[in-house]
């Protein structure tokens, strides 16, 4: 077991949020993962630090170090963490022992050891206390069905303490699914025996390695760390989501880049109030080679994509109240608790009236300079540059000012902001005018996003799936933008369907299940090869890209 811990693995980076949709692509839109910070001096010293469990009431934090398990406390969750306490010669052995999980009510503490008396290289051990304040017992071996003469570790128990999750480290087990996989036990009481354990599926396990499973205080969010293709590097950190503990467990998608980074990310686990996400990482920054990092977990609040928190995101609310949309599901949970009702109400006044800050906006173009050729990208590095000559209107735009194309050569040329086949994402944009064929929006090498369709001049996109026996055709809709009014245009892909929306309304929809891959870089106001019948004639205002889907 111990050498899983402390592996170094190399990848690739990039970086964002949270939707749970689709196997192989960045998780985007529900939550969001805010900047990752250092744990501190009193958790992370040059020993390293890794494999993590917090308490219900966040004031302690268990951990491993050097083969040994620790403990740091705080007065308060506004506090620093204590220094850390070794649990010392009851609970350590001479040997290893990790993978610390601290059950909901705090009286046990699973973990596994490769100390003598197990059944196996390595068994999952439980030490007890009768309350907070007393020491930790004698560890007991958790005994057989789930200890083996394999090789069984990290532990992850439901709140309830009746749900163990664990991995096993044989790779022809039967029941297995080719490489080190996650299984599971359930028992009826606290004081029932283990029943006999199954693996978690092919929807969960992959034929790589899937270990280091932890849940969420309502069961309904699965994070483990997986090898599997897709990811950032050989280890990252990946969320599987469920309706109902009672459901199956959907696919698994990345935690993302904010996350996983092109160093071993890994051993996540959430706090009770889903506010926060601990994890282990290798990335630089930290003092030894593995360090414990926190993430603050946001809800997405901003509905509607339009940069403000107020009736617009009440009314998107509105629209979906009672069912289990997930935008709109985001309380009291940063992911919700499966149906959109007051408790996300509750939430959403909380924001009513702040500054929006949502680490899914890609990229914002707010296009409000009075003078000048670099159109700005105020959240990004995906500054434009203004070609022909498009004319600044400080006060003609709808939020702020606006920039006037002439519809012969102006157009904004802008650095790679995102792949529409990498997972969920929205663009939106104010206009005013254009004709037929008229493009808003456009990717080098490939397609229009949103354009007025050359025909009726209605809004419409060419986004569509890779090119196959049957080609899909653009999404085309009957809302006329080809006129002389202001329009708030949008092109939404949540994983399943793709849709086009006017002014606060559906104006298309098909179900689509991918995209096109494309990584060129994005026009504003022509098509993709700046064709002369697609450069825009009138206003453009507030480009604005997401990865994630909104509700415009």
């Amino acid at each position: 077991m111990k050498n899983v811990g402390c592996s170094s693995v190399k990848g690739l980076t990039f970086g964002v949020t949270v939707c749970l949709l689709i196997a192989g692509q960045v998780a985007r839109g529900d939550f969001v993962f805010s900047e990752p910070t250092l744990l501190g001096p009193t958790v992370n010293t040059s020993a390293g630090a890794y494999f993590n469990s917090i308490s219900a009431d966040g004031l302690e934090l268990y951990f491993a170090s050097q083969d040994d398990l620790y403990v740091t406390t705080r007065a308060t969750a506004n506090d620093a963490w204590d220094k850390s306490t070794n649990l010392g010669t009851l609970v350590n052995s001479a040997t290893y022992d990790g993978a610390p999980c601290l059950s909901g009510d705090g009286l046990s503490l699973y973990f596994d050891s490769m100390r003598s008396g197990g059944y196996g290289p390595a068994d999952i051990w439980v030490t007890r206390r009768a309350s907070k304040s007393d020491p930790w017992g004698a560890p007991e071996n958790l005994g057989v069905p789930v200890n083996t003469s394999g090789d069984e570790g990290f532990p992850a128990i439901s709140s309830d303490g009746l749900e163990l999750y664990f991995a096993d480290f044989d790779p022809i087990k039967p029941g297995g699914q080719g490489g080190r996989d996650l299984w599971m036990t359930n028992r009826s009481s606290i004081s029932d025996t283990w029943e006999q354990p199954v693996n978690a599926g092919a929807i969960v396990n992959s034929s790589s390695h899937d270990i280091m499973p932890s849940l969420s205080m309502d069961g309904r969010i699965l994070l483990f760390t997986s090898r599997r293709p897709g990811g950032y590097d050989e280890r990252d950190i990946w969320l599987a989501r469920r309706a109902t503990i009672n459901d199956p467990w959907g696919v698994p998608v990345n935690a993302g880049p904010t996350i996983n980074t092109s160093t071993s990310d890994q051993s996540a686990t959430l706090s009770m109030d889903g506010s926060t996400l601990y994890f282990t990482s290798m990335r630089p920054g930290g003092p030894g080679n593995l360090n414990i990092w926190q993430a603050p977990v946001l809800p997405v609040v901003d509905l509607n994509g339009d940069g403000k928190i107020d009736g617009g995101d009440i009314c998107a609310m509105v629209d979906y109240w009672g069912t289990d949309d997930s935008l709109c599901d985001i309380g009291p949970m940063p992911w919700g608790d499966g149906v959109v009702d007051v408790e996300d109400v509750k939430i959403l006044a909380k924001f009513i009236g702040k500054d929006v800050d949502d680490p899914a906006l890609a990229a914002h173009w707010k296009l409000d300079e009075a003078a000048g050729m670099s159109p700005t990208d105020s959240v990004g590095n995906h500054n434009g540059v203004a070609l022909g000559a498009p004319v600044w209107q400080p006060n003609g735009g709808q939020v702020g000012g606006a920039l006037e194309f002439d519809g012969v050569d102006d157009h904004i040329v802008t650095d790679f902001v995102l792949n529409p086949a990498d997972g969920p994402f929205s663009v939106l944009a104010w206009i005013r005018g254009g004709a037929p064929g008229q493009v808003i929006v456009s990717q080098v090498d490939g397609v229009n996003w949103l354009m007025a369709d050359a025909l009726e001049g209605t809004l419409a996109t060419e986004l569509s799936p890779p090119a196959g026996r049957t080609p899909i055709p653009p999404l085309v809709s009957e809302s006329l933008i080809a006129d002389d009014d202001w329009h708030r245009v949008a092109f939404v892909w949540d994983g399943f369907t793709r849709s086009l929306h006017m002014d606060g309304t559906l104006a298309a929809q098909d179900e689509q299940s991918s995209l096109a891959e494309c990584r060129g870089t994005l026009n504003i106001g022509c098509g993709p090869a700046h064709e002369q019948d697609t450069l825009f004639s009138g206003l453009i205002d507030d480009v604005r890209i997401y990865n994630r889907a909104v509700r415009p």
